[in-house]
């Protein structure tokens, strides 16, 4: 077979698997309400968790942004990319995780792939908890260094790793919250674990930051920890509203990434009207704590109206809110079934998730009403 009949035979493999992703059009801001390929629709698909991506407010800090810096950077941040709007962030963003320093990559996958195979290499390990972010496993696999992976959550698996490894440098790898199951990484334990083992942890927070914690401060302050030992990265495209990634930890972490992360060195800097947007949506986060309640109110709500369906909704007292339904096709199925009410569910299948755990991932945000929920829940107990 030719390289091009190759690639067909695969893809119609994939579509006989039920494994086929396609994307939808959307038409409109995004928020809860939605326009789609000329359809109205609720979405339950967006990280947007405290709808702030079409928040006026932030809307209004771009339009200054323009007149003050323009659309583009022009240059990396280390020829001359990087602006006073840039520098603010990076200053306010450190105080807001209450680190002494912070350092501003393009996308969490630039952060997770940059910080990684700066801190580590060959002759060292990176332990790894076997549900981690795809980015993260990318980003080890880049570094060269040994990668471990443990059960999910499994701390006396991680320990055994940690007490039996020869490796120069150790860095435990793991998702804050877990983008496909919802729950909370045991933070303080790893830490003790990290501390025990002469060991960096470093915490993607994409999905906690500007959620969890006072003030939306994220998993840190949910759990109230602190430690040099801790690199803490957190996107800045989900709950945040706008685009972009932070990396936060201590000034000898932060300058040895600005010195040594490839994905922050070679890449033209983000444009700085995002990073002006940001500061203002960092002041929204933190005055957000109505927005915090009536997410959690939407989250409660969920889980009760769909309390013994017999599709289990897994454990979390986040946004992210998956519904197990397990064969492919019929998480396909029930996906078209909700979008043909106008309700957009997205239907998540292997290998982003184990095999036999295809699920919907529901994903709700404080742009939700009450009824909103109410609908979403009434559909699936009918079509249960």
């Amino acid at each position: 077979m030719g390289f091009a009949q190759e690639l067909a035979a695969e893809l119609a493999a994939r579509e006989a698997a039920g494994l086929r992703r396609v994307r939808r059009r959307l038409d409109s801001p995004q928020r809860a309400q939605v326009d789609v390929d000329g359809r109205h629709y609720i979405a339950f698909c967006s990280n947007d968790y405290l709808g702030l991506a079409a928040d006026p407010r932030l809307a209004a800090a771009a339009r200054e942004a323009l007149m003050l810096y323009g659309v583009g950077a022009g240059a990396s941040h280390l020829i001359l990319g990087h602006s006073r709007a840039h520098q603010e962030l990076e200053e306010a963003l450190a105080a807001f995780a209450g680190t002494p320093a912070a350092l501003l990559f393009s996308t969490g996958y630039m952060a997770n792939l940059g910080v990684i195979s700066a801190l580590v290499g060959r002759g060292d390990a990176v332990f790894a908890d076997r549900l981690n972010h795809a980015s993260l496993n990318d980003a080890v696999l880049l570094s060269r260094a040994a990668f471990k992976r443990y059960p999910h959550n499994d701390l006396a698996a991680l320990d055994r790793l940690l007490a039996t490894t020869a490796a120069r440098r150790r860095l435990v790898a793991v998702d804050a919250v877990f983008s496909m199951d919802g729950d909370i990484a045991p933070v303080r334990e790893l830490l003790a674990l990290c501390e025990r083992h002469d060991a960096l942890l470093y915490l993607d927070d994409a999905h906690g930051f500007g959620v969890l914690g006072d003030e939306g401060r994220g998993t840190l302050a949910h759990f109230g920890v602190a430690s040099e030992r801790i690199v803490y990265m957190a996107t800045l495209g989900k709950a945040a509203g706008v685009s972009g990634a932070v990396v936060a930890g201590s000034e000898v972490i932060i300058e040895t990434l600005l010195q040594q992360a490839r994905t922050y060195i070679y890449t033209t800097a983000a444009p700085p009207l995002l990073a002006h947007t940001l500061l203002a949506s960092l002041e929204v986060i933190a005055a957000g704590d109505e927005r915090r309640a009536q997410l959690r109110a939407r989250i409660a709500q969920l889980r009760e109206g769909l309390a013994g369906m017999p599709w289990p909704l897994l454990p979390s007292q986040t946004p992210i809110q998956p519904l197990i339904v397990g064969d492919n096709r019929q998480v396909l199925a029930l996906s078209a079934k909700l979008a043909e009410q106008g309700l957009l569910v997205p239907a998540i299948r292997p290998p982003t998730v184990p095999q036999g755990s295809a699920r919907l991932r529901i994903s709700l945000s404080a742009d939700h009403s009450a009824g909103d929920v109410a609908r979403l829940v009434t559909a699936l107990r009918e079509a249960a």
